[in-house]
C-alpha cells in the first residue's frame, strides 16, 4: 500500500474513534486535513529532486499552507522548522486546528515552501514595482520581518490590494516618488482582522523581507500538481504541453461560466472584480452581441441543445431591445444607456446573426442583416472606405467620425458576413473598399484581430495577392510584440488564428503571393503556441482563485490580471474565440514547433 493511502486509512481509523469518544471538532479536523492535506504532503515529499534543492532561509525552512472551502477567501498558515516536514507540521496544526474551530471544509490545498529570500530597504520596493509596470505584476511574498512572524504570499499580496501600484500615465511620465512606500496598511489590516482576528499593524518597516516559494496543489477530486515558482506563469499548474485538449476543456469551462452569466430575461450579468467581490453595474450592447457570439462556439463544440433557449433569449434581449429601424432601408443598433449608434454594434449584430443562422441551419434572421448591413453601408464613404463611427439617437445626427480602430475591422468583416448570407454584391464592394484603405493607410500598425477576421473571410471571394499579403504582413510585423508581450491580451491569438487560416487557404489554393518567401511560418507557428501557453495566466485555475473573495464566483473564468483580476462577458468572449480556433488549428501548427 502506499505511504499516502495508509495514512488516510490510519486517519479514518483515528477518526471513526474519536467520534465515538465525543471528540467531533477533532475527528472533523482530522477528516478534512487526512485526505487532502495528507495527499498535498505525500506528494511534496515524493518530489524528492524538489525537496533537496530547497534550502533554509535565515537558518530555518518556511512553509504556508491555504486551506479553502471554495466559498470564501483561502486562509493561510505557516509553519517554520529546522526541516521542511518540522515546518510543514507546523503549518499542518494550525490549519487544521482552525478548520475545526470553524467547522470549516477544506476542498483545496496549497502549499508553498519558501525558496529565497532577501532583505530590502521598504522604499526600494518601488524600484521593483516599477520594474513589473502592470498591475497585480508584482510575483514575491513580502514579510516584515526576518523571522516571518508576519509574512504574505505573493497571492495574497495582490489578492487583497496590498501593495499600490503605479499608474501606467505616472510611469509613462516619470512620476514616481522613490521616497514613498507602497504597502497598504489598511487594506493589509483589514485583512488581519477580517480574516484572523489580529491587532492592526500600527506602521510599515524600514525593513522587509522579499521572498519567493515553490508550490504545490490538491484540488477538490486530490488531483495534485506542481506549480510554476517563476516567472509570468508564478502560482499556476505546471502543464507539460499546451496542447488542444488542455485548450478545450479550458474552454468549456470558461464558456460554461459566460453561459451561466446568462439571466432568464436574457441580458448577461455584466462583469465582476472578484477581489472584493464587486459586480459592475454598467452594461454594453456591443459587448453582449459579441458574447453571444463565443457561446455559439459551445455550441459547436458540445452539440448540448439546452443551450439553445438561453441563446435565443439573449439574441432577443438584443433585437427586442436595442434595434430601431431608421427607414424601410436601414436599421441600427442603439446603444440606449447614452443614446448613440455605433458602427460597431452593427458589426457585431450582423456577425452574430450570420454565424448563429449557419450553425443552426436557418435564414430567419436574413432580412435584418440585410438592414443592418445597409446601416453600415450608410457610414461608410465607398470613395475612400472610411466609416463615420458614431451617430446620435434618435434623430441619427453625426455625432463622432472616430472612436476606435476596432469598429473599422469589425464593419468590414460584418459586410463581408453579409455577402456570404445574401450574396449581394454592395456588401462585398463596401467590404473591398475598406480593405484598399486598409493597405493603402496600413492598418498593420494596430495590431487588429478584426482586421484579421476581414481579410480571412473577403479572401475566400476576393483571392488578391495584395490582399493575401497584406493579411500576412499583420502578422509578421507584429509577431515581435505578440510573442514577448507580457499580459495576456487575449484579442492578439485571435489576430494569430485567424490569420493561420488565411495562410493555410493561401497555401491549399496555390496562389502565387511572393511575400510567402518573407513570412516567417515556423515563428508564426511559435508565436501561436507561446501565446497559448502565457494566456492560460489569464484563467481562473483554483490556485488563483482560492484568493479571492469569493473563489467559487471566479473558478473557470477568464480575467484580466492587470486591471484587478476584472472579469467581463468581452474578456471571455476574446479568449474563447482565439482558443477556440487554437484547439481547430493545433495540430497543423504542431510540425512546425520542433
Amino acid at each position: 500500500m502506499r505511504k499516502g493511502k495508509r495514512n488516510i486509512l490510519i486517519a479514518v481509523i483515528l477518526m471513526f474513534s474519536l467520534l465515538l469518544n465525543g471528540h467531533p471538532q477533532e475527528a472533523y479536523a482530522l477528516a478534512t486535513q487526512s485526505t487532502h492535506i495528507s495527499a498535498l504532503k505525500d506528494y511534496v515529499f515524493g518530489d524528492e529532486n524538489t525537496i533537496v534543492q530547497i534550502k533554509p532561509v535565515n537558518g530555518m525552512y518556511i512553509v504556508f499552507l491555504s486551506i479553502c472551502d471554495t466559498k470564501s477567501r483561502a486562509l493561510v498558515f505557516k509553519g517554520t522548522g529546522q526541516t521542511i516536514e518540522s515546518a510543514w507540521n507546523a503549518a499542518e496544526e494550525k490549519a487544521t486546528a482552525a478548520a475545526a474551530e470553524k467547522n470549516y471544509e477544506i476542498i483545496w490545498v496549497k502549499a508553498d515552501i519558501v525558496d529565497s529570500a532577501e532583505v530590502i530597504d521598504t522604499v526600494d520596493l518601488n524600484k521593483e514595482v516599477e520594474e513589473n509596470y502592470y498591475q497585480n505584476f508584482w510575483r514575491k511574498g513580502i514579510a516584515f520581518d526576518s523571522g516571518f512572524s508576519t509574512a504574505y504570499l505573493e497571492a495574497e499580496v495582490n489578492g487583497n490590494k496590498m501593495l499600490t501600484y503605479y499608474t501606467e500615465s505616472e510611469l509613462v511620465e516619470g512620476k514616481v516618488d522613490y521616497d514613498s512606500i507602497l504597502l497598504n496598511l489598511t487594506n493589509i489590516n483589514h485583512y488581519r482582522k477580517t480574516y484572523y482576528g489580529l491587532d492592526e499593524i500600527k506602521s510599515i518597516p524600514d525593513k522587509i523581507t522579499v521572498f519567493t516559494t515553490t508550490g504545490f496543489f490538491c484540488d477538490e477530486n486530490i488531483n495534485l500538481y506542481k506549480l510554476y515558482a517563476y516567472g509570468l506563469d508564478h502560482g499556476r499548474r505546471q502543464i507539460e504541453v499546451t496542447d488542444d485538449k488542455v485548450i478545450e476543456t479550458v474552454i468549456i469551462n470558461a464558456s460554461n461560466y459566460l453561459y451561466d452569466m446568462l439571466q432568464p430575461n436574457g441580458e448577461f450579468q455584466y462583469g465582476y472584480f472578484p477581489v472584493f467581490d464587486n459586480k459592475m453595474g454598467s452594461y454594453n450592447i456591443l459587448r453582449h452581441t459579441g458574447s453571444i457570439w463565443s457561446l455559439i462556439n459551445l455550441y459547436r463544440m458540445t452539440n448540448d441543445e439546452a443551450l439553445i433557449p438561453k441563446l435565443d433569449s439573449s439574441i432577443s434581449y438584443l433585437l427586442d431591445g436595442y434595434i430601431e429601424y431608421k427607414s424601410d432601408d436601414a436599421a441600427y443598433v442603439i446603444e440606449r444607456k447614452v443614446n448613440e449608434v455605433k458602427l460597431g454594434g452593427n458589426a457585431l449584430a450582423v456577425i452574430l446573426l450570420t454565424e448563429y443562422m449557419d450553425v443552426f441551419k436557418t435564414d430567419k434572421y436574413t432580412e435584418l442583416v440585410r438592414h443592418l448591413a445597409n446601416g453600415i453601408l450608410e457610414l461608410e464613404d465607398l470613395n475612400n472606405g472610411t466609416y463615420y463611427h458614431v451617430l446620435n439617437f434618435p434623430d441619427y445626427s453625426p455625432k463622432e467620425e472616430y472612436r476606435t480602430v476596432y469598429y473599422d475591422g469589425e464593419a468590414t468583416f460584418a459586410l463581408t458576413r453579409a455577402y456570404t448570407c445574401t450574396k449581394d454584391q454592395k456588401y462585398l464592394d463596401g467590404a473591398k473598399a475598406a480593405v484598399e484603405n486598409f493597405i493603402l493607410t496600413d492598418y498593420t500598425v494596430y495590431r487588429d484581430h478584426w482586421v484579421a477576421y476581414a481579410l480571412n473571410e473577403i479572401t475566400k471571394y476576393i483571392p488578391d495577392e495584395r490582399y493575401y499579403k497584406f493579411a500576412l504582413q499583420n502578422v509578421q510585423y507584429n509577431l515581435d510584440t505578440i510573442y514577448y508581450q507580457e499580459t495576456s491580451y487575449h484579442t492578439y491569438l485571435e489576430l494569430l488564428m485567424v490569420s493561420w487560416q488565411t495562410y493555410e487557404r493561401l497555401i491549399e489554393s496555390n496562389i502565387q503571393v511572393e511575400y510567402l518567401n518573407e513570412f516567417d511560418v515556423d515563428y508564426f507557428a511559435q508565436t501561436i503556441y507561446k501565446r497559448a501557453k502565457h494566456m492560460l495566466n489569464g484563467y481562473f485555475y483554483p490556485e488563483y482563485a482560492m484568493y479571492m473573495k469569493a473563489p467559487h464566483k471566479a473558478l473557470n473564468a477568464f480575467f484580466v490580471r492587470h486591471d484587478n483580476y476584472r472579469i467581463r462577458i468581452d474578456d471571455i468572449q476574446h479568449f474563447i474565440g482565439g482558443y477556440y480556433l487554437y484547439t481547430q488549428y493545433y495540430e497543423h501548427i504542431l510540425p512546425y514547433l520542433y
